[in-house]
């Protein structure tokens, strides 16, 4: 099976979930981007030879992330029970989260936002973090909103930042993604939340908490082994030719 995280070769002392399960059956998708190689080479040479004097910032958003309040209390854990929960709900809006993370310090940058689209308010946010004598060099997707004018023109008129895009259908290659993770599954999807504010408070406590001894993440894996690990996967799964009758 095709992991993201035997991919990266990445670790951290917490244990996280590293793809989706569902009882015996696992998932993978490998990307269709013509130029996959190419960025692979690009990201994970940022990670394992970042440039002197510039930050590398992983960059990507949680949207719609939905303020839900059960029916009925949450049941607490019991010996040899799991916590448990209504299945019914009601829902109180939406907020999306706009993070950064620092690959060298494991510090966060994180800003919510009631609608999806606050990819340039959150630039400003970066910028405003980072000290001006440091080149920022972003690791972000591909998303049509990346691509609109207003953004591409606010990233010309500034020199010192560098904009490295990840390949299609591949998470595992941008390190928030691995803090998104934790967040979602042990704050996220056990709270209850009655409004949108308490959802945007708990989110902000939670990278407050984050940032006061934040860890960075260890990549371990260079391009050339991750290249040769799905080379070897797709040999492997490749479907077999038909014998020919002579």
């Amino acid at each position: 099976m095709l992991r993201s995280n035997e991919l990266a070769g990445q670790k951290q002392p917490s244990k996280t979930p590293t793809c989706c399960v569902t009882g015996s059956l696992e998932t993978f998708k490998l990307s269709t981007d013509p130029d996959f190689v190419a960025k692979v080479r690009d990201v994970v040479g940022l990670y394992v030879a970042p440039p002197e004097r510039a930050v590398v910032l992983c960059v990507d958003e949680k949207s719609q992330i939905q303020a839900l309040d059960r029916s009925q209390p949450m049941l607490p854990m019991r010996p040899g029970r799991p916590a448990r929960r209504s299945h019914a709900y009601k829902r109180h809006g939406i907020v999306s989260l706009f993070a950064a993370l620092d690959i060298a310090t494991g510090r966060v940058i994180g800003k919510c936002y009631a609608r999806h689209r606050g990819t340039r308010k959150f630039l400003d946010e970066i910028e405003a973090n980072v000290p001006d004598d440091l080149d920022i060099h972003l690791v972000m997707d591909n998303y049509a909103t990346r691509k609109a004018p207003l953004i591409r023109n606010w990233l010309i008129k500034r020199r010192r930042w560098h904009v490295h895009l990840k390949t299609s259908s591949a998470s595992w290659l941008n390190q928030v993604e691995r803090f998104f993770c934790p967040h979602y599954q042990r704050k996220i999807r056990r709270g209850i939340y009655r409004s949108v504010a308490a959802l945007r408070a708990d989110i902000m406590s939670f990278l407050d908490k984050h940032n006061t001894d934040p860890a960075p993440f260890r990549w371990t894996k260079s391009a050339a082994d991750i290249l040769a690990t799905i080379e070897r996967f797709c040999l492997r799964n490749l479907p077999q030719p038909k014998p020919t009758n002579l």
